[in-house]
């Protein structure tokens, strides 16, 4: 399978992890700092009590909400920034979030359109 890349600007994954509860909040910064949105999945962290407790800083609630949010690459540090002040991920126990880029993309067509102004994403 080919894939179109017409679209030449690179995007990136900003990966969040936080307890149960909080990925609303997470998606409600990033929309605020730029993203057009994300997804929640839920987890279940599998680590041994005392890794949480001594190395992460959490209390061992092993339930986890994951938000994955693609934006624009240019967009992802400042996004990744709003993430980590209005989350308070400075601080121990509250996630953790990083970046990955993104090689190729599928599905988006709606925000091409809104990123390019261009009918069809391309």
């Amino acid at each position: 399978m080919t894939v179109n890349n017409a679209d030449k600007r690179k995007y990136s994954l900003i990966i969040t992890i936080v307890r149960k509860g909080l990925g609303s909040c997470v998606i409600d910064i990033s929309k605020n700092s730029g993203a057009e949105g994300g997804t929640i999945l839920l987890g279940k962290g599998i680590a041994e009590e005392s890794i949480y407790q001594d190395i992460l800083g959490m209390d061992f609630e092993p339930e986890r909400e994951i938000i994955l949010t693609l934006v624009q690459q240019e967009d992802a540090d400042n996004v990744l920034d709003a993430i980590l002040s209005g989350a308070k991920l400075d601080k121990p126990g509250n996630g953790i979030a990083f970046i990955i880029d993104v090689k190729n993309h599928l599905g988006i067509t709606h925000l091409l359109e809104k990123w390019t102004g261009k009918k069809g994403g391309f």
